[in-house]
C-alpha cells in the first residue's frame, strides 16, 4: 500500500547525472554549561522535542510473520496512515452503538478492579452521555450480563434527611428558598434571608446543604438551566462558601447530588471553578479525600474531575503569560511616549521663557504680538503635554503593578503542580512497599504488579501483544465467546498501578509546566525518602533519565 513512483522511472534514476551538493552549514550551538547536569540537559532536550516532536513508541501492531519482508520507511508510512485515520475520527465516540459486547462479557467474571472491566464500565457510561440509558442497555442485549456495569439512571438525588416520608426542616427551609428563587427575589434580599434566618438557627453544614441542593436541583433539568442557576445566584453559593474548607465541602455537595451522573458532576464543578466558587485547590482537596482515593483504580470520576481541574488552571497560565508580556510592551511603549512628551514639554517651556514676561526692547511690535500668541499656545500645549505626560505615568505604574500581580498569580498557580505532587506522594506513601523492600518495577512484579504500566525502561507492547502477561484471556469459545480466567493481581497492587499510571501520565502532558519548577519539586517532592517508584513514573512522564536520581 505503499505507493513507490520511483520504480517507474529506475532506468532513467540509474543512468541519470549525480549532483554534488554543497556544503551545509549548521545553526551555532549555545554553549553547554560549564558543568552540565542532568537537569539542565533534560530541559534542553524538552526544549527540542517541543520544537521538533519524536514519536514515543512505534505502534507494534503487526505479528512479526508479517514483518519479515517490511521496510523500515514502508512500515513508517504504514504506521502514519494509521495513525491519521485514528486521529480524523478521534472525536466522531458513532457506529450506532454496535459492537460485539458478547465477547466482552467475561468482564463480569474478573474483579471490580480488573482494568478490563473498568474499561467496559466507562465505556458504557460514555456511552450514555452520547446517547441515552435505555438506548445503550439495548445496544448490549446480547451480553445482558453487562447490564450490572451500565451508569445508574442519572437522576439527581435529593436528600435532607427526611424520615418515613415525613418533612423535616431542611425540606421546609429549601421550599421557602424556591419560593424566592420563582418569585424573583432579588439576590441581596436571599442573602439577608441566610444571614438572619437560616445559618443562626441551623448552623453552616444545613445551610449549605439547603442552599446547594435547593440550586442544584432548581438547575438539573439540562446543563443551560445549570448555567443560568450559578450565573444568576452564584453570589449566594460565594457568600455560603467563601473559603476553601467551604468550597471543599460544597464539592462533596455537588458530587452527592449528582452521585448517579459523573458528567453532571464534572460539569457543574468545571463550571463553578470558571466563576470562581471553588478554587482548583479545592477540587484537589477533595479529589485526594479518602472517598475519592478509594476509587481511584475504579471510576475515571475522580479523575475526570481532576483532569478538568488541572486544563483550566494551565489554560489560565497560559492566558496570564501572555498578558504579562503584552503588559511588558505596553510598559516599554508607555515609557517611550512618555520621554516624547517630556522633550516636547520641555521644548514648550524654553519656548515660552524667551517671551513670557516684559516685552523685549527693540523688538518689531507685530512681531512681538505674534511672539507673545505663540507663548500663550506654547502654554496651553504645555499644560496638554503635562496631563499626558502624568497619565502615561499612571498608566506605567498600573501596567507594572498588574504586571506583579499576574506573575504572582501565575507563580501562585504553578506551585500548585507542586501541590498536586505532594498529594500523588501522600497517598501512594501509604500503599507503596516502604523502604528499600522494592526499588523497580521489575521487583514489585513479584508483588503482582504489572510492570509495563509505567516502565520507563522498556518500549510499551500493543495491546495485541500483551494477552497473556496481561491475563487477557486469549481462548475463544465455539459462541464467540471468551472462557474466563481469575484475574491474579490484587486490588492494592491494581491501585498502585493506576494511580502510579496516573502520575506519569500527568507529567507527559504538563511536562512543558513543570521542566521549569523541576528543581523544587526535586527538592520538595522527589526526596531521598519518596519511593523509587513514584520517582520512575514522574521521570518516565517527563521523558528524565532514572539516572539523574
Amino acid at each position: 500500500m505503499v505507493p513507490r513512483p520511483h520504480l517507474s522511472f529506475e532506468a532513467q534514476l540509474v543512468a541519470g547525472k549525480s549532483h554534488e551538493f554543497g556544503p551545509i552549514s549548521c545553526p551555532i550551538l549555545p554553549s553547554p554549561p560549564s558543568v552540565p547536569s542532568g537537569i539542565s540537559n533534560g530541559k534542553q532536550k524538552h526544549e527540542a522535542e517541543l520544537k521538533y516532536p519524536q514519536r514515543i513508541h512505534r505502534l507494534n501492531i503487526f505479528p512479526p510473520g508479517k514483518t519479515e519482508d517490511l521496510q523500515p520507511i514502508d512500515r513508517f508510512v504504514v504506521e502514519e496512515y494509521l495513525l491519521d485515520v485514528l486521529m480524523f475520527f478521534n472525536g466522531r465516540s458513532n457506529f450506532q452503538f454496535i459492537w460485539p459486547w458478547e465477547e466482552w462479557a467475561f468482564v463480569l467474571d474478573l474483579p471490580k478492579w480488573a482494568p478490563q472491566r473498568v474499561f467496559v464500565q466507562e465505556v458504557l457510561e460514555r456511552e450514555v452521555r452520547l446517547s441515552y440509558w435505555d438506548k445503550v442497555k439495548q445496544s448490549i442485549e446480547n451480553a445482558l450480563g453487562l447490564e450490572e456495569l451500565l451508569p445508574p439512571k442519572g437522576v439527581p438525588k435529593l436528600n435532607f434527611g427526611a424520615e418515613d416520608g415525613k418533612e423535616n426542616n431542611e425540606h421546609v427551609l429549601s421550599g421557602e428558598l424556591n419560593n424566592m428563587i420563582k418569585g424573583k427575589t432579588p439576590v441581596r434580599e436571599i442573602i439577608s434571608w441566610i444571614d438572619e434566618n437560616v445559618f443562626p438557627n441551623n448552623g453552616l453544614e444545613v445551610t449549605l446543604r439547603v442552599v446547594v441542593q435547593t440550586l442544584l436541583n432548581i438547575g438539573s433539568k439540562s446543563f443551560t438551566h445549570l448555567i443560568t442557576v450559578l450565573e444568576r445566584y452564584g453570589q449566594v453559593i460565594a457568600k455560603v462558601c467563601p473559603d476553601e474548607d467551604k468550597q471543599v465541602m460544597l464539592i462533596a455537595e455537588v458530587s452527592s447530588f449528582w452521585k448517579s451522573n459523573t458528567q453532571m458532576t464534572s460539569m457543574a464543578i468545571d463550571r463553578m471553578m470558571g466563576y470562581r466558587l471553588v478554587s482548583n485547590l479545592a477540587i484537589l482537596r477533595w479529589v485526594f479525600s479518602a472517598e475519592n482515593i478509594e476509587q481511584f483504580h475504579t471510576s475515571d470520576r475522580p479523575w475526570e474531575i481532576l483532569r478538568n481541574a488541572i486544563s483550566k488552571t494551565h489554560n489560565r497560565i497560559s492566558d496570564l503569560r501572555k498578558e504579562i508580556l503584552s503588559l511588558q510592551k505596553n510598559i516599554s511603549s508607555a515609557e517611550e511616549a512618555a520621554k516624547g512628551a517630556k522633550s516636547e514639554l520641555d521644548a514648550a517651556e524654553m519656548k515660552l521663557a524667551l517671551v513670557d514676561g516684559e516685552p523685549v526692547l527693540g523688538e518689531n511690535p507685530i512681531r512681538l504680538n505674534r511672539l507673545k500668541s505663540r507663548a500663550e499656545k506654547a502654554k496651553e500645549e504645555g499644560i496638554s503635554l503635562q496631563e499626558s505626560l502624568e497619565a502615561k505615568k499612571a498608566l506605567i505604574a498600573r501596567a507594572i503593578d498588574e504586571n506583579e500581580k499576574h506573575s504572582y498569580i501565575a507563580m501562585e498557580i504553578d506551585d500548585r503542580l507542586i501541590l498536586l505532587y505532594k498529594s500523588f506522594s501522600n497517598v501512594l506513601s501509604e500503599r507503596l512497599p516502604q523502604g528499600s523492600e522494592v526499588r523497580t518495577l521489575r521487583e514489585l512484579k513479584t508483588a503482582q504488579v504489572d510492570v509495563l504500566a509505567v516502565d520507563p525502561e522498556e518500549e510499551e507492547p500493543s495491546s495485541m501483544e500483551l494477552d497473556n502477561e496481561n491475563q487477557r484471556p486469549e481462548n475463544r469459545q465455539p459462541n464467540g465467546g471468551r472462557r474466563s480466567i481469575a484475574y491474579n493481581i490484587g486490588e492494592k497492587e491494581q491501585w498502585c498501578i493506576t494511580t502510579l499510571g496516573y502520575v506519569k501520565a500527568f507529567s507527559r502532558q504538563y511536562a512543558a509546566e513543570i521542566w521549569p519548577h523541576v528543581e523544587k519539586l526535586d527538592a520538595e517532592v522527589l526526596t531521598e525518602d519518596a519511593s523509587p517508584l513514584l520517582r520512575s513514573s514522574v521521570y518516565s512522564g517527563l521523558r528524565r533519565p532514572i539516572n539523574d536520581a
